[in-house]
């Protein structure tokens, strides 16, 4: 099977609240070469949580499609890969998350923690290719939990059967400190792995993207915050797009809302309170619209009020 990763690949990353369908549409759009789904928890999705099986449909547009799970227990592991069987057409990437930093999953054994116990990552990984119907496999991991460990997990990953993985470049006690980033120990996993590697972490311009490719060797980069506020940042890094105007953010504020209400209804306008927050950031005015859409309820209302603070910010920039 050939590999899934070329060269300079652009992923959007699982974000919580954020990559779901209607989003995920819109940085295809963009240019973004694969999509990953929320993190999904396995118990969910083994007792077929009505909510969780939303979150994994994916758009036509999406392909390839990855669907990242979370979770520890074989058992349930195996209960939820057997489910995804089921839409093995829809989804060609399982990711299983070995990241997330959050307590409610990392003190559960599942996420980050697993990085305290490469065994049982191994374990799972194997566990999870012979139980899966779905072509590819990845993994997403830190460089460690509370102290750096690159080579091991490197040398730990290279015996098992996945196709590429993530690396977000801090510990798990560093969080999201942005001072503690760490691209050389992106390289040296690079430099072990016998699977592509893909870099992640404080990406935010086709500069910065450029910068970390050439620092860690990585066969692409993976993009999450900062696609939050520009979607665009893929067709930035892919075509030196530079024209990031008023009208780009509404144009694009619209078209995701307008999806975003065909796919989840009425409930969609509350929903897009935190994409508008990002959309409008920096504008002048933005405080008080963030203030106005934060009582808004209905669609029809919350559109209106999407016009006119992109129209009347237009004119005035």
């Amino acid at each position: 099977m050939d590999s899934i990763i070329c060269k300079n690949t652009l992923m959007l990353a699982p974000l919580a609240g954020y990559s779901d369908l209607p989003f995920r549409e819109v940085v295809k759009k963009f240019g973004a070469d694969i999509t990953v789904s929320e993190m999904i928890s396995v118990h969910a999705l083994a007792f077929k949580n009505k909510k969780t099986l939303k979150m994994v449909e994916k758009s036509p547009l999406e392909n390839p499609f990855a669907l990242q799970i979370a979770g520890n227990d074989t058992n349930i592991i195996t209960r939820a890969v057997e489910l995804l069987n089921q839409s093995k057409e829809d989804i060609q990437i399982l990711d299983l998350n070995c990241g997330c930093p959050a307590p409610k999953v990392s003190n559960h054994g599942s996420g980050s923690s697993l990085l305290k116990d490469l065994n049982k990552l191994v374990e799972i990984l194997r566990l999870i290719r012979r139980v899966s119907k779905i072509p590819y496999l990845s993994v997403k991991v830190r460089l460690g939990f509370n102290t750096k460990i690159p080579l091991e997990i490197a040398n730990a990953l290279n015996d098992t059967p996945i196709d590429y993985v993530v690396v977000h470049g801090r510990t798990k006690t560093d969080g999201y400190k942005k001072e503690c980033i760490d691209y050389n120990s992106i390289a040296l996993m690079k430099q072990v792995l016998s699977m592509p590697l893909i870099a992640n972490g404080e990406i935010n311009s086709a500069q910065k993207s450029q910068k970390v490719l050439e620092c860690t060797g990585a066969d692409g980069v993976m993009i999450g915050r900062a696609a939050i506020e520009k979607p665009w940042i893929f067709t930035q890094i892919k075509e030196g797009l530079q024209n990031e105007n008023v009208e780009l953010r509404q144009r694009v504020s619209l078209e995701h809302f307008d999806r975003t209400i065909s796919f989840r209804g009425d409930y969609g306008a509350i929903m897009f309170r935190k994409n508008l927050h990002a959309y409008s950031k920096g504008l002048k005015g933005a405080s008080e619209f963030r203030t106005l859409v934060n009582t808004i309820t209905n669609p029809t209302l919350m559109r209106e009020a999407i016009l006119e603070f992109f129209s009347k910010t237009a004119l005035e920039h």
